[in-house]
């Protein structure tokens, strides 16, 4: 048997005659920019959310970065970010001047809410969780922190769109969420793209303009812009998504309690999750020492898995002049060289899960 880390065809088969429709909708309507289909798309997500505004962007980098920029931040400024990321959250700050401050992960892979205030200095001006896997970090701390530190706080949720924290959605505790509709994620588009949520009138309003040229009338660029539109299809295809993005995130979590009930192997751990949270499963990660033996064992019994994520940005070589060396983050140079994803997606058939299991347990 094979089994692939994902396949995006199975879940747009789910819903294929809506998807098709959606499209052939925008083709028809000869309008593919700034139109009807993103208008609502934004009004569906910022109800669904219940903040006052989403900005639909084109892609979850480009809500990083706009966010950032709308905040104000830039050269000089430091912003608080996970050790253990993928580099498109430290490219937010990077991409605005800004520097990106470390912060080690904790036991169960996210941001150690503990040593953030260590590396709070007065240059910081921000704190940016990245909630991992579909699980929410510590908010409670993290949010307590930057209001006592008077920061900003920028979430990234580009992997747990419909996570909650003691039963608050993530995105809407700080002054920004940023979302990702990459294919894979839990709210999938057919191509890049990505948004802002958030209840400030004004950061919105700035983010509108900055994804248009700075314009609000067409050759009228009242401030340094940029083009990070979401186009007509993508928010077609997004607004069917939404529909199913309960049901999907079921589905996820079902595959999930029977990875963690089937897996009984000692050589692979599976690392906790905090209490008080809804985890949705963007991925499921394990821990395994042996980890190059370990996916050639899944993958020669046609097993697919994927890394998140072998080289944090920390050591990237494009940042290899900021002179950090792996141990300065322990707990992430871990993870980097352990974490294993395995398949889990809305569509992923049963029979194939239940082998995944069995080819674990025969490791």
């Amino acid at each position: 048997m094979v089994v692939n880390q994902v396949v995006l065809k199975r879940t747009y088969d789910l819903h294929k005659e809506e998807y098709e429709a959606a499209a052939l909708r925008v083709l028809n309507s000869g309008w593919y920019i700034l139109g009807r289909e993103m208008e609502e798309l934004e009004q569906e997500l910022a109800a669904w959310a219940g903040v006052k505004h989403c900005v639909a962007l084109n892609s979850g980098t480009d809500a990083l970065i706009l966010a950032v920029r709308a905040l104000g931040i830039g050269a000089g400024d430091e912003v608080i970010v996970p050790a253990n990321a993928y580099i498109a959250s430290v490219i937010g700050v990077t991409e605005n001047g800004a520097t990106p401050i470390f912060v080690d992960a904790d036991a169960s892979m996210e941001m150690d809410a503990d040593q953030i205030e260590a590396k709070i200095t007065n240059r910081t001006k921000a704190i940016l969780p990245v909630h991992l896997y579909g699980q929410p970090s510590r908010m409670d701390k993290i949010s307590g922190i930057a209001k006592k530190h008077g920061l900003k706080l920028v979430e990234d949720c580009a992997q747990c769109l419909g996570a909650t924290f003691r039963g608050k959605l993530t995105g809407t505790f700080g002054d920004i969420g940023c979302l990702s509709f990459y294919p894979t994620k839990p709210l999938g588009a057919f191509g890049d793209a990505g948004a802002i949520l958030t209840d400030s009138d004004e950061i919105a309003e700035r983010v509108k303009l900055l994804r248009n040229y700075g314009s609000r009338v067409k050759y009228h660029n009242e401030i340094n812009g940029v083009n990070s539109r979401m186009d007509e299809i993508q928010a077609a295809m997004l607004k069917v998504g939404l529909r199913y993005l309960a049901e999907g995130t079921e589905d996820r979590r079902r595959q999930a309690a029977q990875y963690r009930e089937g897996i009984k192997n000692s050589k692979v751990i599976i690392p906790p999750t905090y209490d008080d949270i809804y985890h949705v499963y963007h991925q499921f990660p394990l821990l395994v020492e042996e980890r190059d033996e370990f996916q050639r064992f899944l993958k020669e019994n046609g097993v697919g898995t994927q890394v998140h994520y072998p080289i944090p940005p920390y050591v990237a070589e494009c940042y290899r002049d900021w002179g950090y060396a792996w141990e300065d983050f322990p707990n992430t140079a871990r993870y980097a060289k352990q974490e294993v994803s395995l398949p889990i997606y809305s569509g992923l058939p049963e029979e194939e899960l239940r082998y995944v299991i069995d080819v674990i347990n025969r490791f």
